[in-house]
């Protein structure tokens, strides 16, 4: 790729079922702000996506997408991170919101962090780290 950096990282989709319902609780429980919805086609399947700002400049977007025509996808294909200052309350409000709480807040002093792991709304797994 030569001196200059020309790919990095930029977004990722995960899959999900009720686009509604899943962004109402990844606004609520990680404060990500919606910036755009999109229709359109991947391979001649109908889409749609909700897009959600970067969290931190230079960052990757954060997507939404549903295949129109799809039964509801597995949710085990992927581990979201978000990182925090206060996992305890990221716990509290992933299950406020309808997601599960499936390994308690623990502290791991060999990587310096505090780490739990919840599931949103529809069963996505998220590992949620505060940097101690």
């Amino acid at each position: 790729m030569g001196q200059g950096r020309s790919t990095h990282f930029g977004f990722t989709k995960l899959l999900v079922d009720d686009l509604e319902t899943t962004s109402a609780f990844y606004k609520s429980v990680c404060g990500l702000v919606e910036t755009g919805r999109v229709d359109a086609r991947i391979g001649g399947r109908a889409i749609s996506e909700i897009l959600f700002a970067p969290t931190a400049d230079g960052g990757p977007t954060f997507v939404l997408l549903k295949f129109l025509d799809a039964p509801k996808p597995t949710n085990d294909e992927v581990i979201l991170g978000f990182q925090t200052d206060d996992v305890d309350r990221f716990v509290e409000r992933a299950v406020a919101a309808g997601g599960t709480e499936v390994d308690a807040a623990r502290t791991d002093p060999e990587h310096g962090i505090k780490v739990a792991f919840v599931t949103d709304c529809e069963g996505h797994l998220i590992e949620v780290v505060q940097i101690l």
